[in-house]
């Protein structure tokens, strides 16, 4: 499990969450569908969908096996940074991804795939990025991805992230330090990596 130092700081009438990681599970070189085995991720979709699909979800090889997929994780649907930055950030590069051979752009967030659907649809981002919920967060345990951001009335939600996964196998990852950070984990930082 990573070791995780966190500091509550009161800052203009708010509260400011720092958070430090030592390590997680996912690494250059490993697999990410072995570091988080048996999970299986919603798909965005609207509730309606789901009943209709039997609440179906879809196993982590079906998303990377045989592909080149870029990935991100956002702490929550409907949050500063992932609606104005993060999200927006791959939406506008998905022409130079594909450019490079990327198959599929991946958003996944500790949400359910209603919320994730929503979201989606607001930031009119479902045509370009694939949208999966965490809703239990255990994608995100697996990796050692994790925050809790209970300070922020999210609960536990995932760290802000990037990874180039190529077959299943990681070649490019990037954490923030914090969630509120946007430095390593944007699409003009991993187009640059690709």
């Amino acid at each position: 499990m990573a070791t995780m130092a966190m500091m509550k700081k009161p800052i203009s009438g708010g509260l400011r969450i720092a958070a430090s990681r030592a390590y997680a599970s996912l690494a250059v070189g490993s697999d990410i569908v072995s570091a988080a085995p048996n999970v299986s991720l919603p798909k965005a979709c609207s509730y309606d969908e789901g009943v209709s699909s039997k609440f179906a979800t879809t196993p982590l090889q079906d998303i990377f096996k045989g592909k080149k997929v870029v990935i991100f994780g956002v702490p929550g649907a409907f949050t500063g940074v992932c609606s104005a930055q993060h999200v927006p950030s791959y939406k506008t590069n998905v022409d130079k991804f594909k450019a490079k051979g990327i198959e599929s752009i991946v958003c996944v967030s500790v949400n359910d795939p209603y919320v994730m659907n929503g979201w989606a649809e607001k930031l009119e981002a479902k045509d370009a990025i694939e949208f999966y919920g965490d809703f239990d967060a255990s994608f995100h345990k697996s990796l050692d991805l994790t925050i809790d951001l209970s300070a922020a009335l999210l609960g536990t939600r995932s760290h802000r992230w990037s990874a180039y996964v190529e077959d299943g196998k990681v070649k490019i990852f990037n954490v923030e330090k914090a969630p509120s950070e946007f430095k390593v984990s944007g699409g003009d930082h991993m187009l640059a990596q690709i």
